[in-house]
């Protein structure tokens, strides 16, 4: 299995500018970031330079700027943190976490349906082994 970086909540709404349009120059990430938090442009920069640093992202020189662009995909991060999530809290089982989810919150009825559907697919796939 690859080793994928360990993203923090900050980081991660840099990544997301990134997943959404790059290459990107780290003024344009602070433009778009301006309208979702109150960071100062230094805080993005040093979130840029930290995920250079964990080799999240990567960077083309361009003149007398970088234009970054994401080293990783935005579902193998989520899948690894869905990973390290269902393994730190539900022992890596899936029936708590979904029994949780379940009895904590009401489901719609369409919410019900895609997760039936979701089953009887995987269910289909199994079978298929």
């Amino acid at each position: 299995m690859e080793k994928y970086p360990k993203i923090s909540d900050a980081e991660w709404q840099v990544m997301k500018q990134l997943w959404n349009d790059h290459p990107t120059s780290a003024n344009e990430i602070v433009k778009k970031l301006e309208k979702t938090v109150s960071w100062k442009p230094k805080t993005v920069k040093t979130l840029i330079n930290r995920l250079v640093q964990k080799k999240a992202i990567g960077f083309e020189k361009q003149g007398r700027s970088h234009l970054y662009f994401p080293l990783v995909a935005e579902q193998e991060i989520v899948r690894e943190e869905s990973r390290s999530f269902l393994n730190r809290f539900f022992g890596g089982t899936l029936t708590p976490m979904l029994a949780s989810l379940i009895e904590n919150r009401d489901l719609s009825e369409n919410e019900i349906k895609e997760l039936k559907e979701m089953l009887n697919k995987a269910t289909k796939e199994v079978k298929e082994r």
